[in-house]
């Protein structure tokens, strides 16, 4: 963290999240479980994106999927809110 703290953030998967990542085949869920997690350490990593359009939304590569989240830094709460393929992520958010 910028301020030399460490500051862990809860993860918390939202239910459709949640219902997303168990359709995926195992390998791809696994890789995708891990890197929601490790936003816990650090929510805004390499490589991830604000969302325009969507004000506090922002999304993370996982190879061809993505993964849409909101940050809470008030209460250090990371949601995940979508985890699709990159064709259809997007829609309906």
């Amino acid at each position: 963290m910028m301020d030399g703290q460490s500051r862990s953030y809860d993860v918390v998967f939202d239910s459709r999240a949640s219902k997303e990542l168990g359709k995926l085949d195992k390998p791809v869920a696994r890789r995708v479980y891990s890197a929601v997690m490790a936003l816990a350490e650090e929510p805004r990593p390499d490589g991830c994106r604000q969302l325009s359009g969507y004000p506090g939304l922002w999304r993370v590569r996982v190879g061809d999927h993505r993964v849409v989240y909101s940050i809470d830094d008030g209460r250090l709460v990371v949601v995940a809110l979508r985890v699709a393929h990159r064709r259809e992520v997007y829609r309906n958010l």
